[in-house]
């Protein structure tokens, strides 16, 4: 695929998700409108915005955060944008949700083998973003040191990580682990069912983000 023309496929994934707002908790909402307002305050002041999502093992729920970021992050056209994740300890990127967000139209390459792979995946809806993910605790290179927002997206990384050094703000969104149904019937609908939760509400965080700076435009 050419990385200048837009995955069809990823495409109508973001299109399906913006249906689904109406269907996320109001208590998540509340969250995710603060993770929006963050966004948009950083973009006002025409800063980086950085934002690392984190979960225990950064093997599921981290990475898949981290690649919706960035695909609604296009989707919005807010360029300004760049996702990482990390976890309070080092596994590996799951195979399972590797397969799940090839599901619904990422493109992954496998650069190394191992027990840890780092994988590449070209994101491609409004221009085309490369990223690299492989598992690693939240401060490791090239996750930012200082000046990012900390998405946590586990209870058991949000109660065993009071303090995220170096982040200027936290926000606290926990999704069901998919890994609760590894090598069961269930499994693939499970990982499917992840995806779609977790990328339906970052992606309203972004809309949330994109409408403020639609009424506030910026000023020189």
């Amino acid at each position: 695929m050419n990385p200048t023309t837009p995955d069809t496929s990823l495409l109508e994934f973001c299109k399906r998700l913006t249906s689904g707002f109406d269907e996320i908790p109001s208590d998540r909402k509340t969250q995710l409108k603060a993770l929006g307002e963050y966004i948009a305050r950083k973009i006002q002041k025409k800063e980086a915005v950085q934002l690392t999502v984190i979960c225990t093992h950064n093997s599921r729920r981290s990475h898949i955060g981290q690649l919706a970021l960035q695909a609604a992050a296009q989707y919005y056209n807010l360029p300004q944008i760049t996702s990482y994740s990390g976890g309070t300890e080092a596994t590996a990127f799951n195979p399972n949700a590797i397969a799940a967000l090839r599901r619904v139209g990422f493109d992954f390459k496998q650069k190394t083998e191992g027990a840890n792979p780092v994988y590449q995946a070209e994101i491609s809806i409004n221009g085309s973003t490369t990223q690299e993910l492989f598992s690693k605790v939240y401060d490791t290179s090239p996750n930012p040191q200082k000046e990012f927002a900390a998405i946590m997206v586990c209870t058991e990384a949000d109660a065993g990580c009071p303090i995220v050094s170096g982040a200027e703000v936290r926000f606290a969104v926990p999704f069901n682990d998919p890994k609760n149904f590894d090598n069961t019937p269930e499994e693939s609908i499970a990982y499917d069912q992840a995806v779609s939760e977790i990328s339906c509400a970052f992606f309203f965080a972004m809309d949330y983000a994109s409408k403020i700076q639609k009424t506030k435009p910026n000023h020189e």
